[in-house]
């Protein structure tokens, strides 16, 4: 359980762990290359360890070179150069959508049969939008969930053809996990996405020499190709870092540097809608790693206004709708986010459970199918508010609890943070308490 009081002064530095999509992408990858792949800045997360552990299920070897309180950062990681070994058992993704549909991917096209679990809240969801495109492309899907079109997955996998596919839903995870069954298919595979979305999948593939063509929104890799070893520097994470940004615009008079973490363009959506309501942040932009830009980001509290989520920023903000929530609390005026009825099949109902909870703390907001409209400015009382397993909606509500103007925060179940955000909690009472993290 974890409680959370005002601040007494926010802290002037901090670095958060790795990035998870790339983390996801780095395990996969390395394990599909020829040679051996140097990782360094990997996430020790939950969610990303499930990944990791289920590519030396399918034979691929990974030496831990350091560690941290968590887990695996720096690793070296030999390749199967795209010859996968059947597992002896099912392969578990935990509490990840990412980890199980790129998985799904890069299972559809082997020659022997698999099998894909999660815990009960990732067996709720529908994965119907990559089984669908890739069962088209010659695989079999059999879902054995509860749910129609949910986990368990049985996956028979072998040879694939390339497709041309148009997404009905922009979704960085659906068309990721058909680029990578495409390195297996004859021919070209073309995703159309209709809206652009992360495309950490496409800049990892050039740092492992893989020839993918990009024209806007429409995305081509040609079978064939075998990735190539490579050494790989895992930037800071901007979702876990939005937590922070969110804190630090909000609170008057403050100035946070978060140090070392990745500036992707298709990623900082939230830094944008941030600026618009009247946060001051300065960006310094440091390196560029597996072709992922990394920089500092200095915030400077001066307060926010409320703001409307334009619907074409909704693709790129969807993790971060919960914080940005807050953000809205905490802002003066009304701040409208719409078009975001992807949330309800998140984690959990991201939309219900924000709405919810918000209410609980002396919000007041009305809830919509695909969004919510938040008068901000109340002032927030303390509460006992329920997270459902959900780790952005903790650390959402965590930071909602350095703002309370009486009581305290409390947040049952917080341990489902780990699973992207390892040391959130200590970062979180050093950070309010004025000291500065780093890694």
């Amino acid at each position: 359980m974890l409680k959370v009081r005002t601040r007494q002064k926010l802290g002037t530095v901090i670095e958060v762990p790795g990035d998870k999509s790339c983390s996801h992408r780095a395990a996969i990858l390395a394990g599909l290359a020829q040679g051996v792949t140097e990782v360094s800045g990997f996430l020790p997360s939950e969610d990303c360890l499930c990944t990791l552990k289920a590519m030396e299920q399918l034979g691929v070897s990974i030496e831990v070179q350091r560690s941290g309180p968590s887990g695996p950062v720096e690793m070296k990681i030999t390749g199967t150069a795209m010859k996968l070994s059947p597992p002896t058992g099912d392969l578990d993704c935990g509490n990840s959508g990412t980890g199980m549909r790129l998985l799904a991917g890069v299972l559809a096209a082997q020659d022997f049969e698999s099998r894909l679990v999660g815990d009960d809240s990732l067996q709720s969801r529908p994965m119907g939008r990559v089984t669908v495109p890739l069962e088209s492309m010659g695989a079999r899907f059999v879902s054995e969930g509860e749910k129609a079109g949910c986990a368990p997955l049985r996956i028979s996998g072998g040879d694939l053809q390339a497709i041309r596919y148009e997404m009905p839903v922009a979704s960085a995870q659906v068309k990721s996990s058909i680029l990578l069954a495409g390195l297996f298919a004859k021919g070209e595979t073309t995703v159309t996405q209709p809206a652009t979305t992360r495309d950490h999948t496409e800049r990892m593939f050039a740092d492992f020499g893989i020839n993918c063509r990009v024209e806007g929104n429409v995305i081509s890799v040609t079978g064939g190709q075998t990735p190539q070893a490579t050494s790989l520097q895992v930037p800071g994470d901007f979702s876990s870092a939005a937590f922070w940004l969110v804190a630090a615009a909000a609170d008057q008079g403050s100035a946070l540097r978060v140090q070392k973490v990745g500036l992707n363009p298709t990623r900082t959506a939230l830094m944008k809608v941030l600026l618009r309501m009247g946060a001051h942040i300065t960006e310094e932009l440091l390196d560029e790693q597996g072709g992922e830009p990394i920089g500092n980001l200095l915030v400077e509290g001066r307060g926010l206004k409320g703001t409307t989520i334009l619907e074409e920023e909704v693709p790129n903000l969807i993790d971060e709708v919960p914080i940005l929530a807050i953000a809205g609390a905490l802002a003066e005026g009304k701040t409208v986010i719409r078009n975001a009825e992807e949330l309800r099949v998140k984690e959990t109902d991201r939309i219900s459970a924000v709405v919810e909870n918000l209410r609980k703390i002396g919000v007041e907001v009305e809830e919509f199918p695909d969004g919510m409209e938040i008068q901000g400015g109340a002032k927030l009382r303390g509460a006992e508010i329920e997270s459902y397993g959900d780790h952005r909606i903790a650390m959402a509500f965590a930071i909602a609890g350095l703002f309370l103007s009486e009581g305290e925060m409390i947040i049952p179940g917080s341990a489902c943070i780990a699973t992207s955000y390892p040391g959130f909690t200590e970062a979180l009472d050093t950070l309010s308490q004025g000291g500065e993290v780093t890694l």
